[in-house]
């Protein structure tokens, strides 16, 4: 365990576009990326087919309901090394239990089938990590999250880097100065994802 990883160097800093790592030895490194990868709110996308399934409540959906198991599942779900470790684990969960990270959760059939988790901070949510056991789910999952934003007004959906995933969303890259000031404007909104 690294003591000098807590909730409060996290949530510093996100505030200022950093966002933590883990890799293999329990190391922590911090990045900021230029460009930087963002879904904008007002232009996201999801295929024809997608949208049917999601008018069609083929999944429940709900938040913050298994926290601990979509955490676990997105660590064992990586495919590109190892960066949700143990430290990451313990200091999200505990931002979870403080307000600031959420899950989204697709259930089918009473069981769980995708999901994902993020911080929220001000008007700002900051994706982490998705998976899926059924197809569709955690696309579904970001669906109803890019609503929930919306609803509540939020103004910026940080996704840290590009992949041709979420290209399919609309996703786009934006320079890291300008990521910073629209950061800044959505820190002082006064948005509540729960």
């Amino acid at each position: 365990m690294n003591p000098n990883f807590t909730p409060e160097i996290v949530l510093a800093a996100y505030s200022q576009g950093v966002f933590p790592m883990g890799h293999a030895g329990g190391k922590i490194a911090w990045y900021s990326p230029d460009p930087r990868c963002i879904i904008d709110l007002q232009n996201f996308h999801i295929s024809k087919r997608l949208a049917r399934t999601y008018r069609q409540n083929k999944f429940e959906l709900k938040v913050n309901s298994a926290w601990d198991e979509v955490i676990r599942i997105c660590a064992r779900s990586e495919t590109e090394g190892i960066w949700i470790t143990d430290d990451i684990v313990r200091v999200y969960t505990e931002l979870h239990k403080r307000g600031f990270a959420h899950s989204v959760e697709a259930y089918k059939d009473g069981k769980l089938a995708g999901g994902l988790y993020g911080i929220s901070l001000g008007g700002a949510f900051m994706g982490e990590s998705m998976f899926h056991i059924e197809r569709d789910a955690s696309k579904i999952c970001l669906a109803y999250l890019v609503e929930r934003l919306r609803e509540r007004h939020f103004v910026l959906l940080d996704s840290q880097y590009m992949t041709s995933h979420l290209q399919t969303f609309n996703a786009i890259q934006i320079p890291r100065n300008e990521y910073l000031v629209r950061l800044e404007h959505a820190l002082n909104l006064p948005c509540r994802f729960v």
